[in-house]
């Protein structure tokens, strides 16, 4: 499910707008940026582990810092998985002019809409299974594309200009930081969004069947993927195709097939970033109801939003969802080209925001272990508590960035008013009927249950 949110659209369609901004730098970008991630989801499995529960790092923000951060969290969360959904909803309207040039972008984000919803409706085990196909499609095709890259870098099989593609292909077209140390800097608020959603692995802890063993060797596999799936997948790109053809008027895996003259394949495998951009939305909405329902039981959402159907659906989630993106549908009506910008660094944000709390959390869960002198973790973070403070140095770093880059300055505008807004609801509707958890079981220590502040 992790896997399903967090590579689609970030990465078929966002990596062209982060390869623009840094060159081929941007490979070093998403090795830094894939670091700061294992250290988060490190975090977050070190508590998973010690505190198995659903909704975990909304439960462990409650607990840990304040029954506010609980909240805040749990709806940015919520807010990250519809800025992602219409992301990658809007990028299926720019596949579609693959085919369809002359039909409005917003046109394919509707129908999108209403066939999510369909799908949603019908009840998890429809959804759970459509998902595990998506998701195998999407990473098949990478495996596949990084190997077919290999060879026709190897052995070129007659392709015109097989003599330019390679390694050198990085470094000569302005060198391999051709925009300097700024253009690698900038697209961090780029790049940070490709990894969003990858934390949904924290949302539905409690129901993995053991997750002291499933927890950490999912967590684990996570800079292997890093690697695979982002870092090398856009270096055999780069080298078979020149970084400044990418522009990010199609998606650099369809674009590398049209510069090899092979159009068959391009359209097959835009066909191929459609179901992963499926796949991606349906995750989103699921983590996103998992979110709120978990909210809703804890007197922080309305009640209404634990009702499920005889199918398992979460109704009133998914209906407010699908609402929520037909707005999506409104603001590629009126900004069909720069909705993807916008939404990306918007989605950075709550995405930055989600991971920055997490770590917080998880600092004050450490500092409780050491002062209340509990039994230590039984999967601990690395390099503790270097590792965790550089990382949190790192997040506040992006949110930074997100002001300061022009084009994104107004994604951080709109971040902090939802901030302000749900400091005000929370203060203002929820505080004294909200709630942090009673408890959480702690299954390291001999005594099972922690007592809340």
């Amino acid at each position: 499910m992790a896997l399903g949110s967090a590579i689609g659209t970030g990465l078929f369609m966002g990596s062209s707008g982060a390869i623009q901004t840094a060159g081929p730098a941007v490979l070093l970008a998403y090795i830094i940026g894939g670091a700061a991630v294992f250290m988060v989801m490190r975090a977050l499995g070190e508590m998973i582990v010690r505190h198995p529960v659903s909704g975990s790092f909304g439960q462990y923000a409650s607990r840990y810092i304040h029954p506010f951060a609980g909240f805040l969290v749990g709806w940015t969360f919520a807010f990250e998985m519809f800025l992602v959904a219409v992301f990658d909803a809007t990028a299926i309207g720019v596949y579609m002019g693959f085919w369809f040039p002359q039909v409005s972008q917003w046109v394919w984000v509707l129908a999108v809409v209403f066939f999510i919803a369909a799908i949603n409706m019908v009840g998890v085990k429809v959804f759970g299974e459509l998902e595990f196909w998506f998701a195998l499609i999407k990473i098949v095709a990478i495996i596949a594309l990084i190997a077919a890259g290999v060879a026709v870098i190897l052995f070129g099989f007659g392709i015109a200009g097989h003599e330019d593609m390679g390694p050198q292909n990085l470094v000569d077209h302005g060198g391999f930081m051709p925009n300097g140390i700024w253009g690698l800097l900038a697209s961090f608020t780029i790049v940070m969004f490709a990894f969003g959603g990858i934390e949904i692995i924290g949302v539905t802890a409690g129901e993995a069947q053991n997750p002291k063993k499933v927890i950490p060797k999912a967590i684990n596999s996570v800079p292997i993927r890093i690697l695979l799936f982002y870092v090398l997948t856009l270096g055999v790109i780069m080298m078979i195709q020149p970084w400044t053809d990418i522009t990010g008027a199609t998606s650099p895996f369809v674009s590398i097939f049209e510069s090899l003259g092979f159009q068959a394949a391009a359209a097959v495998f835009n066909v191929i970033l459609i179901t992963a951009a499926l796949s991606a939305m349906n995750a989103d909405i699921f983590g996103a109801g998992r979110m709120i329902h978990g909210l809703a039981e804890q007197g922080q959402a309305p009640k209404s939003f634990i009702k499920t159907t005889r199918n398992g659906v979460p109704i009133m989630t998914v209906i407010s969802m699908i609402v929520a993106l037909l707005i999506g549908v409104v603001l590629n009506f009126f900004y069909p080209d720069q909705v993807l910008f916008l939404l990306g660094a918007l989605a950075t944000f709550a995405t930055v925001m989600v991971w920055l709390v997490i770590l917080v959390a998880h600092i004050r869960m450490k500092r409780e272990i050491a002062r209340e002198q509990r039994l230590p973790s039984e999967f601990p973070v690395p390099l503790w508590p270097v590792a965790s403070y550089l990382t949190v140095g790192f997040i506040l770093f992006v949110i930074v960035m997100v002001g300061i880059v022009p084009d994104s300055r107004p994604a951080l505008w709109v971040g902090l008013i939802w901030v302000v807004i749900l400091t005000l609801c929370y203060f203002g509707l929820i505080r004294g009927q909200g709630r942090k958890p009673h408890y959480l079981v702690d299954q390291t220590e001999p005594i099972s249950v922690l007592p809340a502040r």
